[in-house]
């Protein structure tokens, strides 16, 4: 059932980018942040937590998860750091996936031949 839940949630965030991308003149890249902002927004107001713990993966891992994330990780290091938390807390939070997609990123322009599309 969990798998069912993830796939459902996950499935609804990629439809509604998908309407975005085919009813509006937003780029891919803009409605990618706004989903991180989005993300951002939810954890603050406390809606986004309660769908993690529903979904799972299906809410955690979309790029709206990494802006629940991000705010986290503030909320967190306020609380400890004080205001310094603020400019510091989302990275601290986030800095496992980010090396992962620095790392990762690399390892495949090694791979493949890097470039623009033609």
């Amino acid at each position: 059932m969990d798998y069912l839940k993830a796939f459902i949630v996950g499935g609804l965030f990629c439809l509604i980018g998908q309407i975005f991308i085919d009813k509006t003149k937003l780029t891919p890249a803009r409605i990618l942040v706004g989903y991180v902002v989005g993300g951002v927004i939810l954890s603050a107001l406390g809606l986004y937590q309660p769908l993690v713990d529903f979904a799972g993966a299906g809410a955690s891992v979309p790029l709206s998860g990494f802006g629940h994330l991000l705010a986290k990780g503030v909320k967190e290091a306020v609380l400890t750091d004080g205001i310094l938390g603020s400019l510091t807390g989302g990275v601290k939070a986030a800095a496992g996936g980010i090396t992962a997609a620095i790392f990762f990123g690399f390892v495949v322009a090694l791979i493949f031949k890097p470039g623009d599309k033609a």
